[in-house]
């Protein structure tokens, strides 16, 4: 009888004790986490959930401005310390900050384009004037990614449906005011709440422009107070702290500083509302700038060790491993497969017509919705170039699964200004320029027609119009009309010497049909008239003036599977064309094979190239040269010009540099080897063997295109010291 009085004395205070320790956890305080932006520093909030997640410590709700929204919106909707990690591990975020595809995913018209002007000059014409874009990112990448983060393809989760109270800080540009997302879609608050000013551009909500929250509320304390009653706030702080004064001294930096001035001021006001009770977290983050997103792994790890500090009073505010776990389990959402598609809509168009999207859908209805799949599909179809940002929606309507497809116009479209620039100077003969303009009128009718207006002055003079017209909706054949008038200098090269200078007058004219295949390239055929005077400059007055007047049946196949327009790291390119001229009585032939492939931090480049008479002879303005970077590079532009000319090259670059994010390309040094043949020699008559070049140089991918300073040498003498700025 004592046992069993023992034994039930013994479950009463195992009893009460039960009752008190879940009494204990049922009055925790309130705990809000507050996630500040502060750029790649962010990275450290994972570090941070990583403890908190090993200490047991619940969260009743979250706030978070810029990557801290992107961290904060990741975790709510499911995603664990270790899964974002390792994502943000994955990701190529120097790829992420440039909105085209690879260059080999654009389509080839607008490839075409983009390569005779500078990155990022397009301007819209209205009837108001001229217009700007907003920044030097659109976030078409950054917005896939975070897509990605959250699992979009597998349901849309507004904010309100999260399984922890959620806010995410905004900044309406327009008024400066605070703008708060407690509802509403989770991926356009995040990048929204990420829209550095100038760099990334503004989001578009109920007729406002939201920017970076950072610039308002970098820290917002004050917002998970007031959402969840918040008893205690742990608070991570990464912003970026001041430069100093002499580390101030460009656009760049005075513009970070700017922002950094205002962030810091509205983190001040956060820190000082901050309670005894409450809990800050302040990496230490010296050396990583906001910009470094590539020491993301880094980054977390500092979060890590300024959590681990603090582990004391963090440990302060956790609960038994089982109601952590039923509480983790309430906000983690288990892998599962992607619905079926039962529609697939394309919503939001104005000029566009849907067809024109629609083929480069390759998912379709009963198939289910996988990233690696309609993340190309919306890369090519923004390659097309008519759009600010393509995404999607997963929509559930009546038991079905509804795909939206959601292209963005631009704004500042659909007739467009861009400007080009060009600078060549040589040792061989000296230098020119050219200043570009182009004026470029889009969807012209339901088809897609496109007019394209193009001008050029300064050492060489260009008039050119082309209408291009696809006959069917998909764009899948086209037909084009192009005339044109060009001025130019061709210079006639014997023994290394320049010896006389003809003033080219040339006019053309071009009508024909073509064929896209898919975003590999394009075939045309065509009819080519050219018209050409040329008059001697300088040199001896007995040497004659010539005029030809060329015209014949072209076929092109031109196809480009580089991933870059200029610095291609890997790909091919195939260009070949025959023109036959029956007035003039011959054929020509002409080949131009490229590749690329990439070894570590080398990038080994080959290119053959083959241009001949198929019957006749090649007169000497239709005829193959030679020389010029890249093209023979000890000689001079067009040193060599004749018939049956074939080229041999390869080179080899270190990339040794890049430019900060949100600017195009890398800077590399390198060398090549080339060699050439001409069967039939018009300039440089003497040179009938093999032909060598050998050259070292300097150049990168910038904002005001390709630039490259170099040396070439050839055992037979020539040589040529040239620096090149832009395209020709």
């Amino acid at each position: 009888m004592k046992l069993i009085l023992r034994y039930l004395l013994l479950s009463l205070v195992l009893s009460l004790i039960a009752r008190m320790v879940d009494a204990t956890e049922v009055t925790r305080p309130r705990v809000g986490l507050v996630l500040g932006g502060g750029g790649a520093r962010g990275a450290a909030h994972i570090g941070v959930l990583e403890v908190l997640q090993r200490l047991n410590v619940p969260v009743d709700c979250v706030a978070g401005t810029s990557m801290g929204a992107l961290v904060a919106g990741a975790w709510v909707a499911g995603m664990p310390p270790a899964t974002m990690r390792q994502a943000m591990a994955q990701a190529d975020w120097n790829d992420m900050f440039q909105d085209n595809p690879d260059y080999s995913e654009m389509s080839q018209r607008h490839r075409n384009i983009s390569r005779a002007y500078l990155p990022g000059s397009e301007s819209g014409i209205k009837a108001e004037g001229v217009q700007y874009q907003s920044a030097v990112v659109t976030g078409q990448k950054i917005k896939l990614f975070i897509n990605q983060l959250v699992r979009a393809n597998q349901e849309e989760r507004p904010i309100e449906t999260l399984p922890l109270p959620l806010s995410i800080i905004a900044t309406d540009i327009g008024s400066g005011e605070r703008v708060v997302f407690r509802d509403g879609s989770l991926t356009k608050a995040m990048r929204a709440s990420m829209a550095v000013p100038g760099l990334l551009a503004p989001v578009d909500h109920q007729e406002r422009k939201l920017v970076d929250g950072g610039l308002v509320d970098n820290l917002p304390v004050a917002e998970v107070r007031e959402r969840c009653q918040a008893d205690v706030v742990i608070a991570v702080n990464v912003g970026s702290p001041l430069l100093k004064a002499n580390e101030v001294g460009s656009l760049l930096t005075v513009s970070a500083q700017m922002v950094n001035i205002l962030t810091e001021q509205n983190v001040s006001r956060s820190l000082a509302s901050l309670k005894d009770r409450d809990i800050y977290i302040k990496p230490d983050l010296d050396g990583i700038t906001a910009g470094d997103f590539g020491r993301n792994a880094e980054a977390a790890d500092r979060g890590r060790q300024a959590a681990e500090a603090l582990a004391g009073r963090l440990a302060q505010l956790a609960v038994s491993a089982e109601r952590y776990a039923a509480w983790q389990q309430s906000i983690e959402v288990t892998h599962k497969a992607s619905p079926q598609i039962d529609e697939i809509q394309v919503v939001g168009l104005k000029r566009v017509n849907p067809a024109a999207v629609d083929r480069h859908l390759h998912v379709q209805p009963g198939e289910t919705l996988r990233p690696s799949v309609v993340n190309p599909d919306l890369m090519r179809i923004y390659g097309d170039g008519y759009y600010e940002s393509v995404d999607y929606t997963l929509l559930r309507e009546r038991d079905r699964n509804i795909l939206r497809v959601t292209p963005t116009e631009k704004a500042w479209g659909p007739d467009y200004l861009r400007f080009g620039m060009s600078l060549y100077a040589d040792s061989n003969q000296g230098s020119s320029f050219g200043l570009r303009l182009g004026y470029h009128k889009t969807w012209l009718n339901a088809l897609g027609g496109e007019l394209l207006v193009t001008g050029e002055v300064g050492s060489n003079s260009r008039l050119g119009v082309n209408f291009y017209q696809p006959l069917d909706p998909a764009q899948r054949f086209f037909g084009e009309l192009s005339v044109g008038a060009e001025q130019r200098r061709l210079n006639i090269y014997e023994g290394n010497h320049r010896y006389a200078q003809y003033r080219v007058f040339e006019r053309s004219a071009y009508a024909g049909l073509g064929r896209q295949i898919g975003v590999l390239g394009t075939l045309r055929l065509g009819w080519l008239h050219r018209e050409i005077d040329s008059t001697l400059d300088i040199g001896v007055p007995l040497f004659p003036n010539f005029e030809e007047r060329i015209a014949g049946a072209k076929l092109a196949l031109d196809i480009d599977q580089f991933d870059r327009m200029f610095f291609a790291t890997r790909g091919w390119a195939a260009n070949l064309a025959y023109f036959d001229s029956p007035q003039d009585n011959y054929g020509k032939a002409s080949l131009d094979l490229r590749a690329a492939q990439t070894l570590g931090a080398t990038v080994l480049t080959g290119r053959v190239a083959y241009v001949a008479a198929t019957r006749g002879e090649l007169p000497v303005f239709d005829a193959g040269s030679l020389g010029g970077f890249q093209n023979m590079t000890a000689f001079a532009y067009n040193q060599l010009i004749g018939d049956d000319v074939r080229y041999a090259g390869v080179r080899a670059e270190r990339i040794v540099g890049r430019l900060p994010l949100g600017l195009r390309g890398d800077m590399r040094f390198g060398v090549s080897f080339e060699a050439a043949r001409i069967g039939k020699p018009y300039t440089e008559t003497r040179e009938r063997g093999l032909i060598d070049s050998t050259a070292v140089y300097f150049g990168g991918e910038t904002p005001f295109g390709p630039i490259f300073l170099g040396y070439g040498r050839s055992t037979s003498g020539a040589s040529n010291l040239f620096l090149s700025v832009g395209t020709r």
